[in-house]
């Protein structure tokens, strides 16, 4: 996946065969952000005007705009994953949280 970052915000940034054109969504948001180039300079600047823009539209409508994630995740998962989880995260010296968070960390990037 391609990316780009800016404000703490990130997009995912896909190419439209159709009409030949760089088209990019704001992630991590309900709110819908996105935007269109037909180059990569013409891009980073059409997203950096999105964000302000949406930063901006914020303000102006007295709502606080969508931040990126907190950092605390809750999940549910079967019982028998805990458990093989807890025993890996024990086998390699670490707590729960860091053997888990290292897990999301490296799937997290291989896309």
């Amino acid at each position: 996946m391609n990316k780009m970052s800016y404000k703490n915000y990130t997009a995912r940034i896909d190419f439209d065969e159709r009409d030949n054109i760089l088209v990019g969504r704001v992630l991590g948001i309900q709110d819908i952000v996105s935007f269109h180039a037909e180059n990569v300079a013409d891009l980073r600047t059409a997203f950096e005007e999105a964000v302000d823009d949406y930063l901006e539209a914020c303000a102006a409508l007295g709502k606080q705009p969508e931040k990126s994630p907190s950092g605390q995740l809750m999940l549910r998962i079967p019982k028998e994953v805990h458990g093989a989880a807890l025993i890996a995260s024990q086998a390699a010296g670490k707590s729960l949280n860091q053997w888990a968070a290292e897990a999301l960390e490296k799937h997290a990037h291989e896309s």
